[in-house]
């Protein structure tokens, strides 16, 4: 019943023009266009004109944007939202043969809250219970939409890696741990533990691709190799068709993990987390991994006391690609506010912050020929502010997503009374009901 109301109010009644121009507005482009007044032109669900002139096509829905801005549809690279609430499958050091794919609730009100903030596109993780935890998925916050629906089509999938105190506590009988009981200590339960595990699982994979390589190598006659789930998303880092994100915070453990893949041969798509990524920023850098991070927390946990608020700014300027995310449902959708932060600790320019929640983390995903910024050809994710978006005042008014309008602040807010009046009558005939009566059999 949830479902079906709210994507009858927020979606149906949004159902995507072919053909609509946003006038007038200020357009963050994050492109070589840079900032400036104009219009575009969005023709089934990519856009195809952005300028200071437009022509607006017969036919056309037309959004005059006087006195808005417009910036590409923003994108957390590292969320937990619509996970059904396992994201941790802490009984096993290695479980790269789970997905979150498998367990998406399309009916996580946290998307709709999301998108209320101007979130589009979001990299769906696994926990941090294991040092090689399961599969990740990226979403487009297409609210209303079924599991399948919401999946970005074509966009690689990835992996959870995670070092330092997460994967060692789930081991430690005493700590307990993310995603595993208290009672149940595995291996590992130390930061050396992590490595190795780590390293026997691609001794593992590497071994399991060359049974395959030689198999396909020789015509593929008789039967092939046995498939092993586990190392099958492995063979696929390997082959480069599967991103590692790795969770992390200390230096030294950053270090480790690009030794580790240098010596597999493979590469970190991005390090999550990376508080300590300003000291060996140009290592990083010369990894050629990107770095997620977080605006200003820090001191929340022991490996987070070295952390500080000019980590993004300072990885940035060694040559790092940094996008700033979220990791939490509330601050999802706040990411904008949380890009101008990096103009206040690291004197970014505007163009610059923005761009650390939207084509930076497009980047990170590979999907940045498709989102990312507002460029000819790319798919029309849009999100209209009534104010600058890097101001904490600014409100989102309206996010399109492949074109579609999928939130709009006028309608959700004329809807309010319509929802106050449907809950109060569900709720007063809650109070009605009669308790059911015992029944037994004569």
């Amino acid at each position: 019943m949830k479902k079906t109301f709210l994507a009858a109010l927020f979606v149906a009644a949004f159902a995507h023009a072919e053909v609509t121009v946003i006038r007038n507005a200020t357009i963050m482009s994050e492109s070589s266009k840079g900032t400036f007044k104009g219009s575009i032109l969005v023709r089934d669900g990519k856009i195809a004109e952005v300028g200071e002139n437009v022509m607006v096509p017969q036919g056309a829905t037309v959004i005059d944007a006087q006195g808005q801005w417009v910036t590409p549809g923003i994108i957390d690279a590292h969320s937990h939202i619509a996970g059904d609430g396992n994201i941790n499958e802490g009984s096993v050091s290695v479980s790269s043969m789970v997905n979150i794919k498998d367990i998406i609730n399309p009916e996580d009100v946290a998307i709709y809250r999301a998108l209320a903030g101007g979130i589009t596109t979001a990299n769906i993780l696994h926990g941090s219970a294991n040092a090689i935890g399961g599969q990740t998925i990226v979403l487009k916050m297409r609210w209303g939409k079924d599991a399948d629906g919401l999946i970005f089509e074509g966009a690689k999938p990835g992996i959870k890696f995670a070092l330092g105190e997460n994967p060692k506590r789930a081991g430690n009988p005493v700590g307990g741990g993310r995603g595993a009981q208290p009672l149940n200590a595995r291996y590992p339960a130390t930061r050396m533990g992590v490595e190795d595990v780590i390293r026997e699982a691609f001794n593992e994979a590497v071994q399991y691709k060359a049974e395959w390589d030689a198999w396909e190598k020789g015509g593929k006659q008789g039967i092939p190799p046995r498939k092993d789930l586990k190392l099958e998303a492995l063979k696929e880092v390997l082959e480069g068709k599967r991103y590692v994100h790795a969770h992390c915070y200390r230096s030294d453990e950053i270090l480790m993990l690009i030794r580790v893949a240098d010596d597999y041969g493979f590469k970190i798509r991005t390090f999550q987390h990376v508080l300590e990524g300003y000291k060996v920023a140009k290592e990083i850098a010369a990894h050629g991994a990107g770095a997620s991070t977080f605006s200003d927390w820090w001191s929340y946990k022991a490996e987070a006391w070295d952390a500080i608020p000019y980590n993004a700014a300072v990885m940035a300027k060694k040559g790092v690609v940094v996008s700033l995310n979220s990791d939490d449902a509330e601050l999802m959708r706040r990411l904008n506010t949380e890009a101008a932060k990096a103009m206040k600790y690291g004197g970014m320019s505007r163009e610059d912050a923005l761009a650390m929640v939207t084509i930076n983390p497009a980047k990170q995903l590979g999907v940045d020929n498709r989102v990312g910024s507002i460029e000819v050809g790319k798919d029309a994710d849009i999100v209209i502010f009534d104010k600058d978006p890097l101001s904490t005042f600014s409100k989102v008014q309206k996010v399109m997503i492949d074109g579609s309008k999928y939130f709009d602040r006028d309608s959700e807010v004329s809807a309010r009374p319509m929802k106050e009046a449907s809950k109060q009558k569900m709720i007063d005939r809650e109070k009605a009901d009669q308790p059911a009566q015992k029944r037994r059999p004569q």
